[in-house]
């Protein structure tokens, strides 16, 4: 089994990384492989709606210049999924959202069921939002959200003040012991079927 472990920070090696590496660290020690993929720094493009990867039906954004396609890539391979984010403005990174409405308008069928989390780092506060803000990814595309002690937030202003952050560094360690577990005690059982969907809107 394994965990794609997504770090959507600006900043490769800080705050939020430090989150995850520790979620990575009690995956490891349930024995679940991981692999921590950055966002980067270069520029993202927002989804344009414009359904070309519905057309393509391959799990994949007509876009091919950024990190996108890459990401989903790993995401279709991995069994689970946690997601990373700073805090900016009470709300998560935007070139993160702008990669994620890509990865979930491509390729939502194929991450059905996959048990996430979101992890959300500030200074002080924010997180709960940008938490919510990344579940709901998940939560319409039938994938189990995993928790933790506490909502998945850790604070400080560097990795350092993170790593001091005793609760939430357990709250990380729980959020990957559970999420191991969640691994473990679905891995023999099929996903259900899902009924095809019913659009409608308000209009009569």
């Amino acid at each position: 089994m394994k965990v794609l472990l997504i770090n959507g920070s600006p900043n490769e090696k800080r705050c939020t990384y430090t989150a995850l590496s520790e979620v990575a660290g009690a995956l490891e020690a349930q024995g679940v492989e991981t692999e921590i993929a950055w966002i980067g720094r270069n520029p993202v493009r927002g989804c344009l709606g414009c359904g070309g990867c519905s057309k393509r039906g391959d799990n994949r954004c007509i876009f091919d210049d950024d990190v996108v396609n890459g990401l989903i890539e790993k995401a279709v391979a991995a069994d689970g999924l946690v997601v990373g984010t700073p805090v900016f403005y009470a709300g998560a990174n935007g070139a993160l959202l702008a990669v994620l409405d890509r990865m979930f308008y491509a390729a939502s069928k194929a991450l059905r069921f996959k048990p996430a989390a979101a992890v959300a780092s500030a200074r002080r506060a924010g997180t709960t939002p940008a938490i919510d803000q990344v579940n709901k990814y998940f939560q319409i595309c039938c994938m189990p959200v995993v928790t933790s002690t506490y909502w998945p937030m850790v604070h400080g202003q560097s990795a350092e003040q993170v790593r001091e952050d005793a609760e939430g560094m357990q709250i990380m360690r729980g959020l990957g012991t559970n999420m191991a577990w969640m691994l473990q005690a679905t891995a023999s059982v099929p996903a259900p079927e899902v009924e095809r969907k019913i659009m409608t809107n308000f209009i009569r």
